[in-house]
């Protein structure tokens, strides 16, 4: 006799850590929100299997584990290049540029025309393409810092989802 619960559960599993595989190899690509994806797979998984207490505080720091990503991204970007000396101006004019890019050249458009857009307003500010570059080159870097961050906050929700998803039950 099949255990057709077992087999959905084991089905909604499946489904689950896939979709959160795929957002966190889609976080290389600025314009896919990675850490939402896995977050929307985790909250998906829980409405499905209903939430109780311990599965709540997980899906509490499953939650703030997407909320820090999401901002530590834009962070690494902005500081590296304002420790260079790059203008707030500049960092706006990359931010705009980024998500113009991202929706016109996916899936790195955004951080090239990012890029330009910081070099080519700093070039205009303190004309000197060197300390343009060099701020440039600081955004690329912790543009670099921003993506492996996002990966081992991704890698640390989906070890929260799995504590929930496979331990959990075990001991409850």
């Amino acid at each position: 006799m099949v255990d057709w619960t077992s087999v959905g559960t084991f089905t909604l599993q499946v489904i689950t850590f896939a979709t959160m595989l795929g957002g966190l190899f889609s976080l290389v690509v600025v314009v896919i929100p990675g850490l939402t994806i896995i977050w929307a797979a985790a909250l998906v998984y829980g409405l499905v299997t209903g939430f109780t207490w311990q599965s709540g505080v997980l899906f509490a720091f499953i939650t703030i584990l997407m909320l820090v990503g999401n901002v530590i991204d834009n962070i690494l970007m902005g500081a590296g290049a304002r420790a260079q000396g790059a203008s707030w101006l500049g960092i706006g004019a990359a931010l705009v540029a980024a998500v113009a890019g991202s929706l016109l050249v996916p899936p790195f458009g955004g951080l090239v025309a990012a890029l330009l857009a910081l070099f080519v307003v700093e070039v205009i500010r303190v004309r000197d393409w060197r300390k343009a570059l060099d701020s440039t080159r600081s955004m690329a870097l912790g543009c670099g810092w921003s993506v492996a961050a996002r990966m081992g906050i991704g890698g640390m929700m989906i070890g929260w989802w799995l504590v929930w998803a496979l331990v959990l039950p075990q001991i409850v």
